[in-house]
């Protein structure tokens, strides 16, 4: 049966639209990394805690030790890549607000409130697509949580264990709800996409 999404998305997505991780390579797109001194480390660890609060506040020791050394990797427009042992954990775009990577999200599934899809939308997903408004509403979609516009947000789906994306509210939960029209969920990073998929060896 077709869904409310489904009928929203009336054309296919390529790669190079569906935001930076589209044709991200770490060989071709990081144009540098260096080892940040102590006190931008504080800094970086600073903004997360203040953007996440009691999201991972409890969990802030094991996801950034203080004690390891963080390596930032710049990448082509004006990414940057936040690197522990080897490991992507953050990123964000020129001086906006940091996104925790899928890898990191399925290890700390509560550290973002989570919005679900219905099953129908679980394809688009899958493929970048952003989430529009029906998507969150219909039959199987669920919004237990109210979240404000411009808010990081982790997208589960219908019968789905895993978080399959993350992105940013373009509007509020309640917004969303009213409306119900337009892009709900702007998608920034999905299961199975480059940056999934990249390995950092440094």
């Amino acid at each position: 049966m077709e869904s409310d999404w489904t009928r929203e998305q009336p054309r296919t997505y390529s790669c190079k639209e569906l935001g930076p991780w589209g044709l991200f390579n770490i060989k071709e797109d990081v144009t540098g990394h260096t080892q940040v001194k102590s006190s931008v480390q504080r800094a970086i660890r600073a903004k997360i805690l203040e953007q996440y609060k009691e999201g991972i506040e409890g969990i802030i020791d094991d996801v950034m030790p203080k004690k390891a050394p963080l390596i930032l990797m710049k990448c082509h427009e004006h990414i940057n890549l936040i690197v522990m042992n080897n490991e992507v954990l953050f990123f964000n775009h020129f001086d906006g607000p940091y996104f925790p990577t899928l890898k990191l999200l399925h290890k700390y599934p509560n550290m973002l409130p989570r919005l679900q899809v219905d099953r129908g939308a679980i394809k688009f997903v899958m493929a970048g697509a952003n989430i529009m408004c029906p998507g969150l509403t219909s039959k199987g979609a669920r919004m237990d949580v109210s979240v404000p516009a411009d808010a990081v947000v982790a997208i589960t789906a219908e019968g789905k264990n895993e978080i399959l994306a993350v992105g940013t509210t373009k509007m509020s939960t309640d917004d969303i709800k009213r409306i119900n029209k337009n892009i709900g969920v702007e998608t920034a990073h999905y299961l199975n996409d480059y940056l999934w998929k990249t390995v950092v060896d440094i």
